[in-house]
C-alpha cells in the first residue's frame, strides 16, 4: 500500500488534519491539493492518484467525473470520496457514515423527532440523509432566504434535534452560532459539524443548558476512516476512531491554567509546555504587550474595569488557538463570558496553593486585600471553570506530573 497515493482536494485548504489522520488509519501517501475552479477540469483528468478525499467548493462538481456512484452519493448528490477504478472514478459519501457515527454516539435517538437542519450546503445534504435514515421527521432546512429561514425560527420552537452544518462559530470566527439553544425549550440534542474549535458556542449554549451535544471532530475522523477503507481495499477496526479522536482532541487542546494569583500559574504552565513540547503563552504578558504599559499601571488609569476589559479581549483572541500552554490572570474567573472563551479550545486546570504561600508583590488587587478575602470572592468561580484541579504545594516536578496524569 505505501506506493499508492491519496489526498484531499479542495481550494483553501490551510491547515488540515486529514494527513495525520490518515497516516493513523493506513500505510499510504497522502497529501493536500488545492486547486482553483478553472483547474479542477484538468486536474482531475491528468492526476496519478489513487484516489481522494474531496472538500468545499468541489463535492457536486465532480459528480460528472464518476463512472460510478455510491448509493448514499446518489441519493445525497454530492461527493466527497473519489476511488480509482479501472473505469474510472467511484464516487461515495462517507460524511453521511461520519454523521451517523456522532449521533449513535452521543446516544440521541433523532426516530420520529423535529428536526432542524442549519444550512443548504454540501454538508447538509449528507446530514439530512443520514438522518432521513435514522428516522428523524420531519427534517427542516433553514437557509438565509426561503420559506423556512433564521427570521422566522420561531414557528420551529418545538424542534427537539438541532444541527449546524454551515461554517457559523467556525476558527477563527469563534462565538458565532446559528440560533439560541434556549429558543428551543423542547431540544434534545444538539450537533455542529464544525470540529475547529471543539466546542462551538452552539455547543456551549447546550451543555451550559445540560443538553446532550456533539461536535464535527468525531465526523471528521469517522468519514476518513470509511474512505481509509475504501483507500486501503481493507477493512479498518472502528475502535480506530476513538483512538485517534483521542489523539486529535488532546493536540488540539489548549491546557488552560487559572489558580489565585501567586499560585504558580506561569512556572508551572512553562514547565508543562517543555514537558509537552507546546509554546507557553502568559495571558498577562499579551495584555501587557498590547497596552505598552504594566498591569498596576493599566489599573492605575483604568481601574480593575479597564484591565478586565482588555483581558477579556486578550482571552478571546488566545481561546481560538490550539495546542498551547496558557497561564490566565488570577482574577479571570470574575467574568463569566471568560468562561467560553477558555473552554472552546481548552482543558481548564485549577492550581491551588496554600493562601499563606502567595506572593504579593506587582499584583494590585493582592495589595488591596487579603488573601483570604479573594480566595472566599473567587472559589466558586474557580470551581465552576475548572476541568481539573491540582495541588501545587509540592515540587514543580510533581505538580506538573499531576497535570499530565490528570489530561491522560
Amino acid at each position: 500500500m505505501g506506493s499508492k497515493k491519496f489526498g484531499l482536494l479542495g481550494r483553501t485548504l490551510g491547515h488540515s488534519w486529514s494527513p495525520q489522520i490518515h497516516g493513523m488509519l493506513a500505510d499510504y501517501g497522502y497529501k493536500l491539493y488545492e486547486v482553483e475552479p478553472d483547474d479542477l477540469d484538468r486536474f482531475l483528468r491528468e492526476t496519478d492518484l489513487d484516489g481522494m478525499n474531496v472538500t468545499i467548493p468541489y463535492k457536486k462538481d465532480v459528480l460528472p467525473y464518476c463512472a460510478q456512484l455510491s448509493d448514499a452519493a446518489r441519493r445525497i448528490g454530492s461527493v466527497n470520496t473519489l476511488v480509482r477504478r479501472s473505469d474510472g472514478w467511484y464516487g461515495d459519501n462517507t460524511d453521511y457514515t461520519g454523521f451517523r457515527y456522532i449521533v449513535e454516539r452521543s446516544g440521541v435517538d433523532v426516530a420520529g423527532k423535529k428536526t432542524l437542519v442549519f444550512g443548504t450546503g454540501g454538508a447538509s445534504l449528507a446530514v439530512k440523509a443520514a438522518l432521513a435514515e435514522m428516522g428523524a421527521d420531519p427534517i427542516v432546512s433553514v437557509s438565509r432566504t426561503g420559506e423556512n429561514n433564521y427570521g422566522n425560527l420561531d414557528r420551529h420552537r418545538d424542534a427537539a434535534i438541532l444541527v449546524n452544518t454551515t461554517p457559523l462559530g467556525m476558527f477563527p470566527n469563534t462565538g458565532a452560532a446559528p440560533a439560541s439553544v434556549a429558543d428551543f425549550p423542547a431540544c434534545q440534542g444538539v450537533f455542529d459539524v464544525v470540529y475547529n474549535p471543539q466546542r462551538t458556542a452552539f455547543l456551549l449554549e447546550a451543555e451550559k443548558l445540560g443538553i446532550p451535544h456533539a461536535g464535527g471532530l468525531g465526523m471528521l475522523v469517522a468519514q476518513a476512516w470509511r474512505s481509509a477503507e475504501q483507500f486501503a481495499g481493507h477493512d479498518i477496526p472502528k475502535s480506530k476512531i476513538e483512538e485517534i479522536m483521542s489523539t486529535l482532541s488532546r493536540q488540539m487542546s489548549n491546557i488552560v491554567l487559572i489558580g489565585m494569583p501567586g499560585c504558580g500559574k506561569s512556572a508551572v504552565g512553562r514547565a508543562l509546555a517543555r514537558a509537552l513540547d507546546r509554546t507557553f503563552i502568559d495571558a498577562d504578558g499579551e495584555i501587557v504587550k498590547a497596552a505598552g504599559r504594566s498591569i498596576p499601571d493599566i489599573f492605575a488609569s483604568e481601574g480593575e474595569a479597564g484591565f478586565r476589559a482588555r483581558e477579556t479581549a486578550a482571552l478571546a483572541e488566545l481561546g481560538k488557538g490550539s495546542g498551547a500552554v496558557l497561564a490566565t490572570g488570577g482574577g479571570c474567573v470574575t467574568r463569566e463570558e471568560n468562561y467560553p472563551l477558555l473552554h472552546q479550545n481548552g482543558v481548564i486546570v485549577w492550581l491551588t496553593r496554600d493562601l499563606a504561600k502567595l506572593p504579593k508583590a506587582g499584583r494590585p488587587l493582592s495589595q488591596q486585600n487579603s488573601a483570604e478575602t479573594l480566595y472566599e470572592q473567587r472559589r466558586d468561580k474557580y470551581a465552576a471553570f475548572a476541568d481539573i484541579t491540582v495541588d501545587n504545594n509540592g515540587p514543580l516536578e510533581e505538580t506538573v506530573t499531576q497535570i499530565l496524569e490528570a489530561l491522560k
